[in-house]
């Protein structure tokens, strides 16, 4: 068993992304929400790049500016340097080697996108951009849109290098209030049984991801309350994160995502990451 209950937040956007605060405003923020660790994952397809995701030119003064703010709030709270780095088969793929230079504390490994030979949709842009595209390149059919998606994060896994597996369901995303597929049928939750096995192998962690709470778009976080019950028999850590993309929700649910963790077994969370492993706490 590690620490006593330590709040922190591993997964936190910014003006350098498509967040709304800049890196400081996180920082004075988490400081005042009792957060002891604060790490920061800007969106990136390095060394290409997207709308929502940190232009190439600015991964340099990124970690600048993190690191100076490393030094000026030493003390009150530890601040890691990270991605959020996306799976584009064939293009960019989450690995340590391709952030080399810019020396990150640790990566989040997302897939955000479905690519097709007849073109590309998000996975969480917009309801109406996520029902278009399972209507335009599955013909309705969410067995087989979501049966790519989990092959791509598994694709993900065996290809990258990184710690920790980003909202390992986002396809719920818009399930609450514009439901697509039924999350209790048979075919999903397999799927989702497959890939807690999967992420078990890998070796890595995932993470209890509020950022759709937040947003407004549900009232559980990622990963469902099905779905951690797998992770857990699958020995899978876990951490606790928001996903912010503004200062005042860094610690969004937090409670909510403990309560839910605790039931589904687990014990102890992680609370920090950097190049020497996984720190862990109790919940």
């Amino acid at each position: 068993m590690g620490e006593k209950y330590i709040k922190s937040n591993l997964h936190t956007h910014s003006t350098f992304c498509d967040g709304k605060s800049t890196l400081e405003e996180n920082v004075i923020a988490a400081i005042q929400k009792g957060i002891k660790v604060l790490g920061f994952t800007s969106h990136s397809m390095y060394p290409f790049h997207t709308e929502s995701n940190m232009k190439p030119e600015n991964f340099a003064s990124y970690c600048e500016e993190i690191h100076r703010l490393q030094k000026k709030y030493e003390g009150q709270v530890s601040i890691r340097l990270g991605f959020e780095a996306d799976f584009i088969p064939g293009i960019t793929v989450p690995h340590h080697e391709n952030y080399s230079e810019f020396k990150p504390d640790y990566l989040i490994g997302s897939v955000h996108f479905i690519f097709q030979r007849a073109g590309i949709f998000g996975v969480d842009n917009t309801p109406e951009i996520w029902a278009e595209g399972a209507r335009k390149f599955y013909g309705g059919d969410m067995k087989a849109l979501i049966g790519d998606y989990f092959a791509l994060q598994k694709e993900m896994l065996d290809l990258g290098k990184f710690e920790l597996l980003g909202h390992p369901d986002l396809v719920r995303k818009f399930n609450e209030k514009f439901p697509l597929f039924d999350e209790n049928a048979g075919w999903y939750k397999d799927y989702l049984d497959d890939m807690a096995k999967a992420i078990s192998k890998w070796g890595g962690a995932t993470e209890i991801n509020t950022g759709a709470i937040s947003r407004k778009w549900l009232t559980k976080p990622y990963p469902s309350e099905y779905f951690l019950e797998k992770l857990h028999d699958a020995h899978v850590p876990v951490a606790i994160t928001a996903d912010a993309h503004a200062a005042e929700n860094l610690d969004c649910a937090f409670e909510q995502a403990r309560a839910l963790a605790k039931k589904a077994g687990y014990t102890e969370i992680i609370y920090d990451i950097d190049r020497t492993g996984f720190k862990f706490c109790e919940l």
